[in-house]
């Protein structure tokens, strides 16, 4: 089943928070709430989505600033690869390396792991650890897309300078866990429009020099 997803960039580093729904529902999963959660509240409320759950890609601030705002106002159990703990409980001093002031986010309710299937009504989303980004890197994959974070995007990868980073472990990820997906699988990244496993296998300039075995059909 196809979820409903609204994407809704936001903040000063464009990030992409998304709402997930089962068509038709009334409940909501956020994905990655950024810099504007009062924005992502009363997304939300519009749209008439009870947000139940926040799923967390990795732990960059960018990512991860509206968090406790949103668990504030929603109660939800917040979901984080343990990988990218000990960047999340640095969300204050990632801040500051930018010339910001955030406060502390709320810690974790649950802890995301390889290979896990999340089930949201009669949604399911497995959980597929990619780090290179950063160590705890994970991609949500549904049924014809992946909620793919800072991993890849249209037309470029995820950034490998950042503490946690790796270039080959990078490319070792999407290599193993998004270039097997079938050619049509949508891709929602963290920035940016999305795209297709099939484009980016065929014209992503950072993944022509990776050996990929043929995609699922």
């Amino acid at each position: 089943m196809r979820p409903d997803i609204v994407c809704i960039p936001n903040g000063v580093f464009a990030e992409n928070c998304y709402l997930i729904s089962p068509a038709g529902s009334s409940e909501a999963v956020i994905v990655d709430p950024g810099d504007e959660a009062e924005r992502f509240l009363e997304e939300a409320e519009t749209r008439g989505l009870t947000i139940r759950e926040i799923w967390l890609t990795h732990a960059h601030i960018d990512h991860i600033t509206g968090v406790g705002r949103v668990k504030a106002a929603t109660a939800a159990p917040i979901f984080l690869h343990p990988a990218d703990r000990e960047l999340y409980d640095n969300l204050v001093q990632q801040a500051s390396w930018f010339g910001l002031e955030v406060e502390p986010a709320p810690p974790p309710d649950r802890a995301l792991a390889h290979g896990q299937t999340l089930t949201f009504g009669p949604l399911a989303f497995a959980v597929r650890h990619t780090p290179g980004h950063s160590l705890g890197s994970v991609c949500f994959v549904g049924e014809g897309i992946v909620i793919g974070g800072d991993v890849l995007f249209q037309g470029s990868i995820g950034r490998t300078d950042l503490p946690g980073g790796s270039l080959p472990q990078l490319l070792t990820s999407i290599r193993t866990e998004l270039l097997v997906l079938p050619e049509p699988t949508i891709v929602y990244p963290g920035h940016g429009p999305d795209t297709t496993i099939g484009v980016e296998r065929r014209t992503n300039p950072f993944l022509q020099a990776v050996e990929t075995a043929p995609p699922a059909r």
